[in-house]
């Protein structure tokens, strides 16, 4: 498909630059097939859903990713920053690097204070560029490996915020508290699963009350979703590999919920996109460890999931392809006008919606 069908003018106004407080009184559009758009708040979704239907949510946890560090080559030496995306072992990442064509095979790059540092006392991190692909992406191998190196990371990272919030202010220390979900366990995103900012621990007790059950899976999101789709059509974007794992139980739990006649809740396409990628053809849920570049656009056939509670999402963006897919290209092309006429926020620290599948689609 044509990348500019999924175009749309958003203001400038509709970014969010941080998100509402409390958490759950954030807005949220309900769009259901064959009907018109509803204006609700998050702090509503029981009522919006059924007793036996069930969420499943992400549980990832956001780690420092960017680093700012120096490349060092014979006599000379150059800035530059790193965003990590994807682990591939004990003490490889890749990353996407700016400016990349400063970076050759074999570069070194040092993070941190210059000098020696050991496992005790961490002072400087260094790291090797082993691989240069397309796009700014590197593969580097540091010095350190495992815990020793995720505590390196932490020190000398900072938080990810995404480009269209931190090229318009400084990151701070509230960022480090908003920008995690209050059920993040398993660490390694790079990005935050933003659907789940929106939930309080109030919020899952009227969900409790209400019979809705909710578990989690985790999908370690990568930069690329910040990355815009340049191919002229969709057929030729390579989407970037992210690790996700579905544990046994909450298969089971999954599928014995479906078979109750409960639906399954996606929150957010990180959790979407990792429930299809562990679907049979009959939807049934498998368990599932490993990597997922899955890329839906309209006329995918979704197995897994009934409902998506997602935030609203950049112009020409696989995730505007993917909700596109879900409630419908038109339906959500309509939805997003509303959204943006009656003042929705945008985005990661955005406001919510709430999409119902349509088969027609």
């Amino acid at each position: 498909m044509r990348v500019d069908l999924f175009d749309f003018d958003l203001p400038e106004t509709s970014i969010a630059l941080r998100p509402a407080e409390p958490r759950d009184a954030a807005r949220m559009l309900v769009v259901r097939p064959d009907a018109g758009f509803e204006d609700s708040l998050v702090r509503a979704l029981a009522d919006l859903l059924h007793p036996g239907d069930i969420l499943v949510l992400n549980d990832t946890k956001v780690i420092p990713s960017r680093l700012r560090g120096i490349r060092t080559r014979e006599e000379t030496s150059a800035k530059v920053e790193i965003m990590l995306h994807k682990r591939e072992s004990a003490d490889c990442w890749r990353a996407f690097a700016r400016p990349a064509k400063k970076l050759l095979v074999g570069d070194r790059i040092g993070f941190g204070e210059a000098g020696e540092s050991s496992a005790c006392e961490l002072t400087s991190l260094d790291a090797e560029v082993l691989e240069k692909g397309e796009g700014g992406e590197v593969v580097l191998r540091f010095g350190f490996s495992g815990p020793v190196l995720d505590e390196a990371i932490a020190r000398f990272g900072e938080l990810p915020l995404p480009p269209y919030i931190a090229g318009k202010r400084t990151t701070d220390d509230q960022d480090s508290a908003d920008y995690q979900t209050i059920y993040a366990r398993d660490e390694g995103a790079v990005a935050a699963p933003t659907a789940g900012l929106h939930f309080t621990d109030a919020l899952f007790q009227q969900l409790d009350a209400r019979g809705i059950a909710r578990h989690f899976v985790t999908l370690h999101v990568g930069a690329g979703t910040f990355l815009p789709v340049k191919a002229d059509d969709t057929a030729d974007h390579r989407m970037h590999a992210e690790w996700g794992s579905v544990s046994a139980q909450t298969a089971s739990a999954i599928n014995a919920a479906r078979a109750r006649g409960g639906r399954v809740v996606a929150v957010g396409t990180t959790s979407l996109r990792l429930l299809e990628s562990a679907a049979e053809p009959d939807g049934t849920i498998v368990a599932f460890s490993g990597d997922t570049a899955i890329f839906m656009t309209p006329g995918y056939r979704f197995r897994a999931v009934d409902v998506l509670m997602t935030n609203f999402h950049l112009p020409r963006s696989t995730l505007f392809m993917l909700v596109s897919a879900f409630a419908g290209m038109d339906k959500m092309r309509a939805a997003y006008d509303h959204a943006i006429a009656a003042g929705y926020r945008f985005y990661s620290y955005g406001d919510a919606s709430l999409l119902f599948r349509d088969d027609a689609a």
